[in-house]
C-alpha cells in the first residue's frame, strides 16, 4: 500500500513539475512576443501623462464636428475596434479614439475607477492631444454612463451622445454583469500568455472582429498584439466594483434631456438580458431630441451594421445644425 502511495505520489508531483515547465516556458514565451510586438506595433495616437500615466489617444480628420468614441468594458483595443465605423466618417468629420488606463496602448494605473475619475482622465486626455469641444460622444456598452455623466457635468462640452447599444441606468438590473470569479482567471491566462494558444475557433468567438473584412491584415496582426497586450486588465477589473456606485451617482443627477441622443439597440442584447431594448427605449423617450434605430445585431452594433450607423449618424447631426 505504501509502495503505491509513494509512486501515486510521485507520478503527481511530476505531473506539476510539467506543468510548472509549460506554464514558464508559455510566460517566457509571452514576454519575448510582447516586447518584439511593442516595437512592430508603436502607438499610432498620441500617448499623453494623466494622473502619473500615459494614456493614447488616436485622431484622424480634419472635420468642423469631434466624434469621441468612448470604448466598452473589457475592449482590448478600442482603436481598431472602431474602426469600421470611423473609416466610414473620417473623411467629414474628426474622429478621437480615446482609450482608458488599461485599455489599448494606455497604460495601467492604481487609480479608482469611479465615474468622476475616468470623465476628468478622459477630459484631460483630449485636451492635452489637442482636441476640442464641444463633441459628439460616441460610447458603447458601459462607457454609456461616462458620456450622460459628461452630459450631466459638463453640457457645453457635449453637442450630442450617439449610443451603440449604450448602458444606461434603467438597463442596470437587466445586464449581465462582468463576474470576477470569471475574470480573474482570464486575467492570469492573459498575463501568462496561455491566450496566445487560443484556438481557431474560439478565436473566431472571442475575437469575432477578426473576420470583419473592414480590416486589413496589418490590423489583424495589430489588433492581436494589442489583445495580447491588455486583454482582462487589471483596471478592466476594477471597473466592476465601481459599477454600482456609478450608475446610482449618475441616478442621482437626472436624465440630462436637453442633450440630444441617438441610440443605436441591438436586438440581439436581448437573448442574454431580457428587456434590454425597453430599458434603452424608455431612456431615449424621455429626450427633448431623442431618436432610436433597433438593428438585427449582436452587442458590438458597429462591427456588422457600421455602414447603416455612420449613415444615419450623419443624418442626425445634420438636422442638429
Amino acid at each position: 500500500m505504501m509502495k503505491v502511495l509513494k509512486i501515486s505520489g510521485m507520478v503527481v508531483l511530476g505531473i506539476i513539475a510539467v506543468i510548472t515547465i509549460l506554464l514558464i516556458a508559455a510566460l517566457v514565451n509571452h514576454t519575448n512576443q510582447l516586447r518584439k510586438e511593442a516595437k512592430k506595433y508603436p502607438p499610432p495616437g498620441n500617448m499623453v501623462e494623466v494622473n502619473g500615466k500615459k494614456l493614447h489617444v488616436y485622431s484622424e480628420g480634419d472635420g468642423e464636428t469631434t466624434l469621441v468614441f468612448m470604448a466598452g468594458h473589457g475592449t482590448s483595443n478600442p482603436t481598431i475596434d472602431f474602426k469600421p465605423l470611423w473609416m466610414r466618417m473620417v473623411d467629414d468629420y474628426r474622429i478621437a479614439v480615446v482609450e482608458k488606463s488599461g485599455y489599448g496602448w494606455s497604460e495601467t494605473s492604481n487609480s479608482p475607477r469611479d465615474i468622476d475619475t475616468l470623465l476628468e482622465e478622459t477630459r484631460k486626455a483630449l485636451e492635452l492631444s489637442g482636441e476640442k469641444g464641444p463633441y459628439v460622444l460616441v460610447p458603447h456598452s458601459m462607457s454609456g454612463l461616462e458620456a450622460l455623466y459628461w452630459a450631466q457635468k459638463y453640457p457645453n462640452e457635449v453637442k450630442a451622445i450617439v449610443g451603440l447599444d449604450p448602458l444606461v441606468p434603467e438597463a442596470f438590473e437587466i445586464m449581465p454583469e462582468p463576474q470576477k470569479s470569471q475574470l480573474y482567471p482570464m486575467l492570469i491566462i492573459s498575463r501568462l500568455g496561455i491566450s496566445r494558444f487560443m484556438p481557431d475557433s474560439d478565436m473566431a468567438v472571442n475575437l469575432p472582429l477578426m473576420k470583419s473584412d473592414d480590416l486589413t491584415k496589418e490590423d489583424k496582426q495589430q489588433y492581436l498584439a494589442v489583445f495580447y497586450k491588455s486583454a482582462f486588465s487589471k483596471d478592466m477589473l476594477r471597473e466592476v466594483d465601481y459599477l454600482k456606485t456609478n450608475v446610482e451617482r449618475i441616478r442621482e443627477n437626472g436624465v440630462p434631456i436637453n442633450t440630444p441622443m441617438y441610440f443605436f439597440i441591438s436586438e440581439g442584447q436581448e437573448s442574454v438580458a431580457p428587456g434590454w431594448t425597453e430599458a434603452l427605449s424608455g431612456h431615449i423617450s424621455t429626450i427633448d431630441i431623442g431618436k432610436e434605430l433597433k438593428l438585427d445585431a449582436d452587442h458590438y452594433v458597429h462591427y456588422d451594421q457600421s455602414e447603416i450607423i455612420a449613415k444615419e449618424i450623419a443624418v442626425f447631426l445634420e438636422s442638429l445644425n
